[in-house]
């Protein structure tokens, strides 16, 4: 017998009918649950476009919280036990199957056109536990990592928000009596989540201003987010004043007045979050029968977009991200990624995430815990096995050989290259024991005997990555020898980068100077190379942004920090003049628009535009703090533009910039040999 499917009108209106059915359900939350998706969407697509549309995620907290205190509440159960086991049996019922399917189809699909998925399947398998948000936190300190937008399971951060709030909320709703229905308990549950969530706001207020990606991923500087709507829930329970006094405001006004904050710029984040919980959860309440928003949001399309929110949420970032490596987004791209990521998350809705919320797996609670545990447990492992396969067996393309970071086999990078996680510190000794290892093997007995003139080579990736470039040098003139040590840190010893080890890094570098101060001699220079992303706002890796200690430890303005950044070399360079040494200071290099990866294979037949040029805004980025910090130091500074030699010497490549790099901002072996020539005349000059 023929198999019968029913039409999307008529899924629609089952599914609608299913949701109504529901004791207390609103429609219109579904209809808005449509309208933030529809907003993060936009802004995935075109950022330009619609500037904060990502603000559509906090919107999800919001409903989140509303949604899963309103299911909590009064919730039949036995005991706490069964409390417990039934809320995370619905919650593994609601999430898994849906997030499991995702992750094996895209972890599959990514293998065919990276060939290095590490970042995409690791990510994946940390989202299975609920752990990608603080995965990709710690990744947020690596400069190599690849561009998030090229990570098909970024995304996932903010289920892992959602999942570890899931870890604490339902102890607070039945230590409350909140889910038994005690007396006072919605006053105890209100007390509880406000005070927290006033903790919460403060915290997020604070790292917002230190450590901007820990303000981003982190739950605890995300539950006054979700905690609103579980406070909204409960106000309008126990003070229908409020209700009715909200329901006052029109909610037209509301989607207005949130529709007009998504279009502020990325620079009022912090502002613009604020904002968008605020009047989300102003909605939520104003949201009333009879009027035009509720007739929206509650219609039977927006509501059933709503619904498959989840699915659409899940599947429109893989459509867009596997876009981005192949055919990337257009114009006339557009209606085919829609309708892509549309149809797959009808798919996941009907045919995986209904059918397995609906069913009942074992019968026993205890026993769909473990099968959960166990499925995410067996694809996860299946991940980590599928990376040691992906890069050499199931990739469509081409690997180039070109396209690697290579430092050279001279020199000791696990000694030389420090990574600041946790509380690691350069210190004196440290330095004592790494010095014999930084020099480049061949010249380890020049620079112990004493060449004519040792060059200190200082900095962060951006030195490690001129390695090939002093070993060239020092072969080409006999007379000099590299002694290169290198950190993810600032160059300052008066700014502190953002973030836990901020302070960390300027000791390093203030260690790190003071033994070079006591052991180079006459002759001696310090060659300092590093990101100017470090001093320039318009750096997208807000991380690195450099912020002032001394005497308060105020945040200061781009120019500031320029400025207190060439004052200090310019002192520093005086001081090394009058000593007989060098100060001489490397600039950046040009970004790529498109990273090298995703170029020059048969399946990305669209991306040589982006491929054959440098993006403008890493060029601001790159360019533009290194010329105002010599310009600032009166030329008492030394410099060696990389920049403007790149852009010049690179012009004969084409469309073909991306076998110069590494990365985007990161060149290879080749790209390096072009500006060799350079710094080797520099280094001559001031000899």
């Amino acid at each position: 017998m023929k198999r019968l499917v029913p039409s999307p009108s008529f899924q629609m209106a089952s599914v609608a009918a299913d949701a109504d059915a529901r004791p207390g359900y609103r429609p219109e939350i579904d209809g808005l649950r449509a309208f933030a998706v529809v907003a993060v969407i936009i802004n995935h697509f075109n950022s330009p476009l619609f500037p904060s549309g990502y603000l559509g995620v906090d919107i999800f907290f919001v409903i989140s919280g509303y949604v899963i205190t309103s299911s909590l509440r009064s919730r039949p159960s036995s005991g706490f036990g069964d409390f417990i086991a039934g809320f995370y049996e619905r919650r593994i019922k609601r999430l898994v199957p849906a997030l499991v399917v995702f992750v094996c189809l895209l972890s599959a699909c990514i293998c065919l056109f990276d060939p290095s998925p590490e970042l995409s399947l690791k990510t994946g398998a940390s989202s299975l536990f609920g752990m990608s948000n603080l995965y990709l936190l710690k990744q947020s300190t690596d400069y190599f990592a690849q561009s998030s937008e090229l990570n098909v399971f970024t995304h996932t951060w903010s289920l892992g928000v959602e999942e570890q709030f899931y870890i604490l909320f339902p102890f607070l709703v039945w230590l409350s009596g909140f889910g038994r229905g005690t007396v006072n308990s919605e006053r105890n549950l209100f007390l509880v989540v406000a005070a927290l969530s006033a903790a919460s706001l403060v915290l997020f207020l604070n790292l917002y201003q230190d450590n901007q990606p820990a303000a981003y991923f982190l739950m605890p500087a995300r539950f006054w987010e979700l905690a609103a709507g579980c406070l909204v829930f409960i106000a309008f329970r126990r003070r229908a004043f409020l209700e009715i006094l909200l329901r006052k405001i029109p909610p037209t006004l509301v989607i207005f007045l949130i529709v007009a904050v998504m279009f502020l710029p990325s620079s009022y984040a912090t502002t613009s979050t604020l904002a968008v919980v605020a009047l989300t959860s102003a909605l939520i309440a104003c949201l009333r029968q009879g009027t035009a928003a509720f007739d929206f949001f509650a219609h039977k399309r927006v509501v059933y977009l709503g619904l498959i929110s989840y699915s659409l949420y899940l599947w429109h970032w893989g459509v867009l991200s596997i876009s981005r490596w192949t055919i990337g987004i257009h114009w006339w791209s557009v209606p085919v990624q829609v309708v892509a990521m549309v149809g797959l998350a009808m798919c996941s809705y009907h045919w995986v995430e209904t059918p397995l919320r609906r069913r009942a797996w074992f019968g026993v609670r205890w026993k769909t815990l473990l099968a959960g545990g166990g499925v995410l447990l067996a694809v996860a492992g299946g991940l980590m096995a599928l990376l040691k396969l992906a890069s050499p067996h199931m990739y469509l393309g081409v690997k180039s050989e070109n396209n690697k970071f290579i430092e050279g086999d001279d020199w000791d990078h696990a000694q030389c290259a420090l990574f600041y996680y946790g509380d690691s510190v350069v210190t004196d000794s440290l330095l004592r024991k790494t010095f014999p290892r930084c020099w480049l093997r061949s010249s380890r007995a020049a620079g112990y005997s004493g060449a004519q003139v040792r060059v200190f080579a200082y900095g962060n990736s951006y030195t490690q990555q001129l390695v090939p470039a002093y070993r060239a040098i020092q072969d080409n003139e006999k007379t000099f020898s590299f002694n290169i040590f290198t950190s993810q840190c600032p160059a300052s010893a008066e700014l502190i980068m953002t973030g836990p080890n901020g302070l960390a890094c300027r000791q390093a570098f203030q260690e790190y100077l003071k033994w070079f101060l006591s052991r180079s001699k006459r002759g001696d220079i310090l060659l300092i190379a590093e990101s100017m992303s470090s001093y320039s706002y318009r750096a997208a890796d807000s991380k690195l942004l450099s912020v002032y200690s001394r005497g308060g430890g105020y945040s200061p303005s781009e120019s500031e920090i320029q400025g207190i950044h060439s004052r200090e070399l310019s002192d520093l360079s005086d001081r090394l003049n009058r000593q007989g040494r060098r100060l001489i200071y490397v600039s950046g290099i040009p970004y790529l628009a498109a990273p090298p990866e995703s170029c020059g294979q048969w399946f990305q037949f669209s991306a040589s535009d982006s491929c054959g040029r440098f993006d403008p805004e890493g060029a601001l980025v790159q360019d533009k703090p290194f010329k105002a910090i010599l310009a600032l130091s009166g030329g008492s500074i030394s410099g060696i533009d990389i920049f403007k030699e790149f852009s010049s010497v690179s012009k004969g490549a084409g469309g073909r910039l991306h076998l110069l790099y590494f990365n985007r901002d990161h060149l290879n072996k080749e790209g390096v040999a072009l500006v060799a020539p350079l710094i080797q005349r520099v280094l001559m000059a001031n000899k």
